[in-house]
């Protein structure tokens, strides 16, 4: 498959990176301000996809992909547009923007970008409906880890919650302030000394970007759930009950040790609800993994209880989830 790739933060390095891993070509990268389009791709013959190394090192070391513009890498020739811009909440521009235009082309389109999915799940439904093409956004929900692919294959219908710990910045700082007896100010200011939390880490230790992946897998939950999309209910951001862990204190994590329990960041979500808080859970459970690790379970009719954890975040890990998205569509 032909790929053009929009953003170039981790993620979009990390796929351009990767994809002949997989068997598919990079045609065309952009970042904000530039890109690269590979010789060939307006539909004449001949064409050969970028050179990944040449992208990846004029980012580093110029801050830019190209000298061509990024409406250029929209209008290349490709199979699969892959939107890595980052995640804006409201009207979720200009992810938005980018993936409906490839819908307009009747080109696939592949989200890391959590926004478009969260906020704009029904427009973009009925974009897919107009189109040829088709969307796919495993990336956006847990990194590598294929929860929103295993809530498909047992089928919506058959799944009643999913849930689990779905950041790994907070739970990081859970984890240290359990294990050293320390309170959050110090262990935040230790994870970010270590690159693990944002200088600003509101969007994950408020539970923004747990709330969102659970408001994702609530409208796949929805709108799987029925024949008539009219009749599925549509998540937003708005509808996510929310609560972060900047006021758990120490004191809770070690009076919950001495129970044999610990405290996680824990989102759920279902057909009818999403929500996310801090929860008291065995400290030997299943929910109570490490460091960045995360953990989604699936609660099904037929199967049980169903148990995936993994890296939640980073380039190659994420890229790894667009890339076996691109390749769902082949």
């Amino acid at each position: 498959m032909r790929l053009a790739v929009i953003g170039a933060g981790a993620v979009g390095r990390s796929v351009v990176e990767l994809a002949g891993e997989y068997g598919h070509e990079v045609v065309a990268v952009a970042d904000s301000s530039s890109a690269t389009v590979a010789d060939g791709t307006d539909g004449r013959a001949g064409g050969i996809g970028v050179d990944p190394d040449a992208v990846v090192a004029r980012k580093a070391e110029r801050g830019i992909v190209g000298d061509a513009d990024p409406d250029d890498a929209l209008a290349a020739d490709y199979d699969v547009l892959v939107e890595a811009t980052p995640t804006t909440l409201g009207d979720a521009e200009p992810g938005f923007s980018h993936v409906t235009a490839a819908l307009e082309r009747d080109r696939h389109a592949v989200l890391a970008n959590k926004g478009p999915v969260a906020e704009r799940f029904g427009d973009l439904r009925a974009a897919v409906d107009d189109s040829d093409g088709e969307i796919r956004f495993e990336a956006t929900v847990g990194g590598a880890i294929p929860a929103v692919s295993t809530v498909e294959d047992i089928e919506p219908g058959h799944v009643t919650a999913v849930r689990g710990v779905l950041n790994g910045t907070a739970n990081f700082i859970l984890t240290r302030m359990a294990a050293e007896g320390l309170d959050y100010d110090h262990v935040l200011a230790e994870a970010q000394d270590l690159g693990v939390a944002e200088a600003d880490p509101s969007f994950d230790v408020d539970g923004t970007d747990a709330a969102l992946k659970c408001v994702i897998l609530a409208n796949v939950l929805s709108f799987g759930a029925v024949d008539d999309p009219d009749a599925a209910r549509e998540f937003t951001l708005a509808d996510a009950d929310v609560s972060g862990i900047r006021d758990v204190p120490g004191s809770a994590l070690r009076l919950a040790a001495e129970d044999g329990r610990t405290v996680r960041l824990i989102g759920e979500a279902t057909g009818e609800t999403v929500r996310v808080a801090p929860r008291l859970v065995p400290e030997n459970g299943t929910l109570a993994v490490s460091g960045t690790q995360n953990i989604v379970q699936i609660e099904t009719t037929h199967a049980g209880r169903l148990n995936i954890s993994g890296r939640g975040a980073g380039g190659p890990e994420t890229a790894s989830a667009v890339l076996g998205d691109v390749g769902r569509l082949e």
